[in-house]
């Protein structure tokens, strides 16, 4: 688990074995470190220098066979640093990049926890209140705790407001999640028993996603996300919300 972390961070699968059998061993010989990490030797000799170009490994001079140690892991939080300080500066052209380029209409598919993700992010940069059709709280499948969390600090600074029309379900299976919903802005009510279904609508703005296959608070991992940028099927979709919200029970 800490090597795939190590990769995210840009290291190369043989660096992050090489480097996290140094943090452990301490000073060794590169064939030390190559047994110890299961990298070959020769490669275990190339992803050395590699470490050390990178700052995280420094080599320890010696008449026989040089030594080689690694750098205090905080090394890696300043390698990240590094990382985001280079995107920051590039992030605000990108962004207008991004907007300049959006279509008046257009549609496409995320998928799975990331795209849950990213429809977070889109919901958080329109800024507009959210309509839900057969909400059914799948935003809070544990797979996406840290990142709710956040999206909802975000959101509430933001003042938007949720509206959320709740399957029957929900009133059975979590009879108190009014009193944890983390939004602070929202009001919900209840559809009858008879229309619930496994799938869901959000608008927001003018954007239309719909998805299927969830459940009370679980999303499927390969869940796919109907996502439509349409501002009068938005509209369109807002009215029919309407509607059922004012025959729904509170």
């Amino acid at each position: 688990m800490i090597t795939e972390i190590f990769e995210q961070l840009g290291l190369s699968p043989n660096e992050a074995k090489i480097y996290e059998a140094l943090v452990t061993r301490g000073e060794s010989t590169i064939s030390d470190v190559a047994v110890a990490a299961k990298v070959h030797r020769r490669n275990a000799y190339d992803a050395m220098n590699r470490l050390i170009d990178k700052g995280l490994c420094f080599q320890i001079f010696s008449t026989r066979e040089n030594h080689y140690n690694a750098v205090d892991p905080d090394k890696l939080v300043e390698l990240l640093a590094e990382k985001q300080r280079r995107l920051l500066s590039i992030l605000p052209d990108l962004k207008k990049k991004f907007v300049s380029r959006v279509a008046p209409e257009e549609a496409y598919i995320f998928r799975g926890y990331e795209g849950q993700k990213n429809i977070w992010r889109d919901i958080l940069r329109v800024g507009h209140e959210v309509c839900n059709i057969g909400a059914k709280a799948q935003w809070f499948d544990e797979n996406l705790a840290p990142t709710r969390q956040a999206f909802f600090d975000e959101a509430n600074r933001k003042k938007i407001r949720f509206n959320l029309l709740f399957d029957h379900e929900i009133r059975l299976q979590m009879p108190d999640f009014a009193k944890t919903y983390p939004a602070k802005l929202f009001e919900y009510r209840y559809l009858p028993k008879e229309y619930s279904t496994n799938s869901i609508a959000n608008i927001f703005g003018d954007y239309v996603v719909t998805y299927t296959g969830v459940k009370v608070a679980k999303m499927q991992e390969d869940t796919a996300f109907f996502v439509i940028h349409s501002k009068d099927l938005a509209e369109s979709y807002r009215k029919w919300f309407w509607y059922m919200w004012a025959q729904s029970k509170k």
